[in-house]
């Protein structure tokens, strides 16, 4: 069976600390690459092969924007996000396919209950149920369609992995990744998931966040990294994790599942992460720090996020300890 790093080959990137005492240990894999692409911080085995998740979605949406598809603002930022659900993702979404000429029956992912509080209770007061607009891959979704229908290509099977619009995606994901994909499976909204390197991907958010004063550079990447920081509330969501991090410190961030994180600074230096536990409760805390340390972002900036989205650990009402980086990050920071 192909599999990812395992963990002897990891680090220990986070802990949780709980009253003194040392609850759990978050081990993983890490790389920081500066702008022209060399490899600046390593850690653990960042060239062993991971799914990279929803991290990929920039490029999924450049696929389909190569394609033909004519996003704009909002619509390039979600289709290349992972939504909560809220009320303005929906109506974006359901914009896109509305100009497509298409309607939510036509997204292949599965239908789900908003995690935005204000939605889910509206769609709950309103005696509706889950929504496949809610699913917070359905901007990448309704993309995909969009496609689709600009290349009279197959809407049913849009989701196969010989389908033309998936080839496309595999295309620019080795492009930007400079790799060939290791393994392709089924991600959890059903479209395929592409396996690469962590130093393949930080590679390719590389070349994504250095477009836009690139003036060689693919000018639908460029689109994407200006409307991923022009609209970053659409990329997740207001308060959440990477639209904090976008609004704060101007630079991309794309988390995926099972504690996959890439992020960029216009400059290029970018940070890949995987938590090889799947729990990405750490990842924003590592990948920030593993930047402030190489130099690309300013250190108190970053603190001021990282005091913003790492969760705390209460105890009660009260702090009783905190989420804190490992030996393998603390002995970069000596």
């Amino acid at each position: 069976m192909i599999h990812t790093f395992r963990a002897h080959d990891a680090v220990e990137l986070a802990v949780l600390e709980r009253s003194g005492f040392v609850e759990s240990v978050h081990v993983g894999s890490a790389v920081v690459v500066a702008g022209d692409g060399s490899v600046v911080t390593s850690l653990g085995d960042p060239d062993a092969a991971i799914y990279p998740r929803s991290a990929t979605k920039p490029f999924q949406a450049l696929a389909a924007m190569q394609a033909g598809v004519p996003l704009r603002g909002v619509q390039v930022a979600i289709a290349a996000g992972s939504h909560t659900g809220s009320l303005d993702h929906m109506d974006a979404v359901s914009g896109m396919l509305k100009a497509a000429g298409l309607n939510e029956t036509h997204l292949g992912c599965p239908a789900a209950w908003p995690s935005d509080a204000t939605a889910r209770a509206w769609l709950v007061r309103t005696e509706r149920n889950k929504s496949k607009l809610a699913m917070s891959c359905s901007g990448k979704h309704a993309a995909f369609l969009w496609a689709c229908v600009e290349n009279g290509w197959d809407l049913s099977g849009y989701l196969e992995p010989n389908h033309p619009m998936q080839r496309a995606v595999r295309t620019v994901l080795e492009e930007y990744t400079g790799e060939s994909v290791l393994h392709t499976g089924v991600d959890g909204c059903g479209a395929p998931v592409m396996a690469v390197t962590l130093t393949g991907l930080a590679r390719a958010f590389t070349t994504l966040a250095k477009a836009p004063s690139d003036k060689n550079a693919n000018a639908r990447a460029a689109t994407i990294a200006t409307s991923m920081l022009d609209y970053p509330w659409a990329v997740e969501g207001h308060g959440k994790p990477n639209t904090v991090v976008m609004e704060e410190l101007g630079i991309l961030a794309k988390m995926g599942a099972e504690g996959v994180l890439a992020m960029a600074a216009p400059t290029g230096a970018s940070v890949a992460v995987k938590i090889l536990d799947g729990n990405g409760r750490a990842a924003t805390l590592v990948g920030l720090t593993l930047l402030a340390a190489a130099g690309a972002i300013d250190i108190p900036a970053a603190a001021n996020v990282l005091a913003r989205v790492v969760p705390a650990v209460m105890g009660g009402h009260a702090p009783a300890g905190s989420l804190r980086l490992g030996q393998a990050v603390v002995a970069l920071l000596d």
